[in-house]
């Protein structure tokens, strides 16, 4: 008795050929609807149906996978504008104090940090005529010197007097904080971005934006302090 080949099939044999056939089921759409599968529900399925439902499902995915790269293509864009927006009013600034305010106003409102800093090195008696933050390079070094080595912004929980010193009297409400430099040609100063939430500034997180807002300000203080000094002098 001849042995039916089909006996001596396996199931690797059978995937393997309706791999390397995929047009197998183009004219048998008769077997198509006699296939069942296994559902998670427990009832059986044809073939066709089941590749319905998973070409449903991939193009559920594909149509949440650019909704997901749309929203991030917005909010690149809003932050690009925010960011300019930023950029263009320290450079029209005429004076320091109007520089902080813009600082202190975009930051926590355009960029929604629950709070932020900007402090300067000098003499302060320099600076009497200005609501700036002004503390002796000296007493800087002392107490955030590690912070100010770094030629990057740096992320991570801080210690209390690091806080109490950026922070003043909010340093209890902060968890997490951004800590950039600021310098040109020497230690001018340095800005902080607090969060509440002491995971949400992580050391691995990335610091471009406050990096370069901080370079914009390196260009930009320099000559708003040099003008308040002067005018100090002058009086």
């Amino acid at each position: 008795m001849q042995k039916n080949p089909t006996e001596s099939l396996s199931e690797e044999q059978v995937a393997k050929y309706l791999q390397q056939h995929p047009e197998f089921f183009t004219q048998r759409d008769d077997l198509l609807s006699q296939l069942t599968l296994p559902h998670d529900s427990g009832e059986a399925s044809s073939l066709l149906e089941r590749q319905i439902a998973h070409q449903r499902q991939l193009n559920n995915d594909l149509r949440s996978r650019l909704n997901n790269l749309l929203g991030v293509a917005r909010d690149n864009d809003q932050l690009f504008n925010k960011t300019k927006n930023l950029v263009l009013s320290l450079l029209d600034c005429q004076d320091l104090d109007h520089a902080v305010d813009i600082i202190n106003f975009s930051l926590t409102k355009d960029f929604n940090a629950d709070y932020c800093s900007l402090t300067l090195f000098g003499n302060s008696s320099q600076y009497s005529h200005s609501k700036a933050r002004v503390v002796g390079a000296f007493e800087a070094q002392q107490t955030v010197g590690h912070l100010l080595r770094s030629s990057r912004a740096v992320c991570g929980v801080l210690r209390p007097q690091e806080l109490e010193f950026l922070f003043a009297e909010d340093a209890d409400a902060i968890g997490s904080a951004a800590v950039s430099p600021l310098s040109y040609g020497q230690l001018i100063g340095v800005l902080a971005i607090g969060s509440a939430d002491e995971t949400y500034f992580r050391s691995s997180m990335g610091t471009l934006f406050l990096s370069y807002v901080s370079e914009v300000l390196n260009r930009t203080l320099p000559r708003l302090m040099t003008q308040c000094q002067a005018k100090v002098a002058s009086a």
